[in-house]
């Protein structure tokens, strides 16, 4: 049995990489149950997208990655609510056209520079086994004030959920709740690409929280029961990219996709009601 812990034992990245790769799965199981329930999905792929011209252009002037990807989310975010508050689009489309605009962007900004060979794959699929403990304090900040405000405002966000103009009956503030929502995931997204790169990101915010949906209906139980088989997820994956030799971050997703497809397949063969919220 020490196969399933020797790696970690033996090696100081590895054991970084764990660490880091936990942060991410909570962070990402939280925010991603949020997404799953107010049906985000798209939202959150434009985000995990959409942050790349801002890394492009930070790691060109010589500024940290992740200021640029916290500008670039800012950027996706502002644009969206510009387009659907000016025009009478939808908001899905407005997500669809900053999703294309400011990937395209990246891409180009990329293009035009010879030194993105490394950092570019850093930047799509992540550098968990390089991570630092900086980048680690980075993404443990975040998880902290996402799951902190998870639980403050459980209430509110499960209401959302349910039926968003009975969440105003009750006296919540909906706009103000959402933009706090959406400033969530954009901080999780941010955090976690440092870890699992910007194209692998949105694996890691669906598939655990996807999963939990299919099992619970309690939303406090669905957002720690993602957050579990994410952890689940980074550990096994982890250790197959040690023994197997492969990409790691990738490797970890992997998992994540395939628990998934796992619990929904032992899901289909136990009939039940499609599972909602009930309460926090």
């Amino acid at each position: 049995m020490h196969i399933l812990w020797d790696p970690f034992v033996q090696s100081a990245f590895m054991q970084r990489a764990l660490v880091a790769a936990i942060l991410v799965a909570i962070a990402t199981g939280v925010v991603g149950t949020l997404m799953v329930l107010r049906g985000m999905a798209f939202l959150g792929d434009a985000l995990a997208h959409g942050v790349l011209p801002g890394i492009a252009v930070a790691l060109i002037i010589g500024l940290p990655s992740v200021l640029g990807a916290l500008v670039g989310a800012a950027a996706m975010m502002g644009g969206v609510a510009v387009v659907t508050r000016r025009t009478r689009l939808s908001s899905d489309v407005a997500i669809g056209l900053l999703f294309v605009g400011m990937l395209s962007l990246g891409v180009v900004i990329i293009s035009r520079s010879s030194d993105f060979a490394g950092s570019l794959t850093d930047i799509l699929f992540g550098e968990v086994l390089g991570v630092s403990w900086t980048a680690i304090a980075w993404q443990a900040g975040v998880a902290v004030l996402v799951v902190g405000l998870a639980w403050l405002l459980r209430r509110p966000f499960l209401l959302m959920a349910m039926d968003p103009e009975q969440a105003r009956v009750a006296g919540y503030r909906v706009g103000l709740l959402e933009a706090v929502m959406l400033g969530m995931i954009a901080l999780t997204v941010v955090a976690s690409f440092v870890v699992v790169g910007a194209l692998l990101v949105f694996g890691m915010l669906l598939a655990p929280a996807g999963a939990a949906a299919l099992l619970t209906r309690r939303l406090s139980t669905m957002m720690a029961l993602a957050a579990a088989i994410g952890i689940l997820s980074a550990y096994v994956g982890l250790l197959l990219s040690w023994y197997l030799d492969l990409a790691a971050g990738a490797t970890v997703v992997l998992t994540a996709v395939a628990i998934f497809f796992v619990v929904a397949v032992v899901q289909s063969l136990v009939p039940a009601r499609r599972p909602h919220p009930e309460h926090a």
